[in-house]
């Protein structure tokens, strides 16, 4: 996937992590949050335990009808691994893996919703020249948010992609 040049990676890690910050602020008991002058409730992330649940979590996405509908490879099913170091989640896309950091200091930061479906749009993607974080990733992210965390959420992820120069597809 790395064929095409990659230029909005910057830009798309720095809208999702805003949003994560939001959810985070959220799950701390703040789930209003105002954006693009409308107030919105957050729904909840879903946070995972281990690697194991990471693993299902996944398996029941890539199961969802309108998902395999959407997207062919959603049939090939990936695999998660621990990833060394703490500062990022990757897709490999020769053997469809994931690798996640399961700690940064004393918390699993990866092993969250967002980043898990994040990794799962790569791994959505029908082909390997495709630019790693461009306009369709961007759709593909924003349609698995929409689908599996909620209309609300896909609505604050895609503000935060505009208002940091994220472009998606026409």
């Amino acid at each position: 996937m790395n064929a095409a040049r990659d230029t909005q990676r910057s830009r798309v890690y720095e809208a999702e992590q805003l949003v994560r910050t939001m959810f985070d602020r959220a799950a701390d008991g703040a789930p209003a949050v105002q954006i693009a002058g409308s107030t919105l409730t957050l729904p909840v992330e879903r946070r995972f335990a281990s690697l194991e649940s990471v693993r299902t979590y996944l398996s029941a996405v890539q199961a969802l009808g309108w998902v395999r509908e959407t997207w062919p490879r959603a049939t090939v099913p990936v695999s998660v691994r621990e990833r060394a170091g703490a500062q990022r989640a990757h897709y490999e896309r020769a053997g469809a893996v994931i690798a996640l950091p399961t700690h940064r200091g004393n918390r699993a930061w990866a092993l969250r919703e967002l980043v898990l479906l994040h990794e799962l749009a790569h791994h959505l993607a029908p082909a390997d020249d495709e630019e790693a974080h461009g306009p369709a990733f961007v759709d593909r992210m924003l349609t698995l948010v929409d689908g599996v965390v909620g209309p609300e959420a896909a609505l604050v992820l895609r503000i935060t992609y505009v208002e940091n120069g994220v472009r998606s597809a026409p």
